[in-house]
């Protein structure tokens, strides 16, 4: 009995991972206090077993002058959903801003670099990188009251406790109507580390709507402009 079950939930995960989809485009306004500074543009691609997401943000106005910001992660797409083998962060040529980490899933270590200096933690499963999480969803949606992830920044490793908060609310964006789930980790955490989700249930749980702040305090919010799921 315990083989049948363990067998019907891997394929339940294994029917989850195969009906996300292979491409998406994700476009969304950034506005920090009230006022927009930002286009964040967002692809997801799979080709086989393997994936690769791209993240680019682009300043508006005096905000262009920081230049363009770029997360990248690649890694592979399993039963369980996304599994990344390499994240980068780099603000325009600035060698200050770059940092990185390495997914070692054999040795079970995570290798993060940051101003020249090097950490090394041991690598949690499931754990996934700054730009990978919201993507995790789509493969293993947030169902449950309360879902655990590890997850690194490139410069650390923290476990965030996210809890539902609605599960039949209704919103509108720019890029149409969508119902969602309200998902935060609110409580959990320092507030410089708090994060409101917003996931289109009907789009695979991918952001709508993203609430948080930024190393000043200020608020920052991310809602969808375009999307484009293949």
């Amino acid at each position: 009995m315990k083989l049948r079950l363990l067998g019907l939930a891997l394929l339940v995960l294994a029917n989850i991972a195969f009906a996300a989809p292979k491409q998406v485009t994700l476009t969304y306004q950034a506005i920090r206090n009230d006022k927009p500074f930002a286009i964040v543009t967002e692809t997801y691609h799979q080709s086989g077993d393997q994936y690769k997401i791209d993240s680019v943000t682009e300043g508006i106005g005096v905000y262009a002058l920081f230049g363009k910001r770029i997360l990248k992660s690649e890694g592979l797409v399993t039963a369980e959903g996304l599994q990344p083998l390499h994240f980068e962060s780099h603000q325009a040529d600035n060698p200050k801003k770059f940092v990185l980490a390495d997914f070692d899933w054999t040795k079970l270590q995570l290798t993060m670099k940051s101003k020249g200096n090097e950490t090394v933690e041991a690598l949690n499963k499931g754990t996934q990188d700054l730009v990978s999480y919201p993507y995790q969803w789509m493969h293993t949606p947030p169902l449950s009251e309360a879902v655990l992830l590890s997850v690194t920044t490139g410069k650390k490793l923290r476990n965030y406790h996210y809890h539902l908060i609605s599960k039949d609310d209704v919103m509108e964006t720019p890029a149409g109507q969508f119902k969602v789930v309200e998902l935060t980790n609110s409580g959990k955490v320092e507030p410089a580390d708090e994060k409101h989700f917003w996931l289109a249930v009907d789009q695979h749980y991918l952001p709508v709507r993203i609430l948080m702040q930024d190393d000043k305090g200020a608020v920052i919010e991310q809602i969808l402009t375009s999307i484009v799921v293949q």
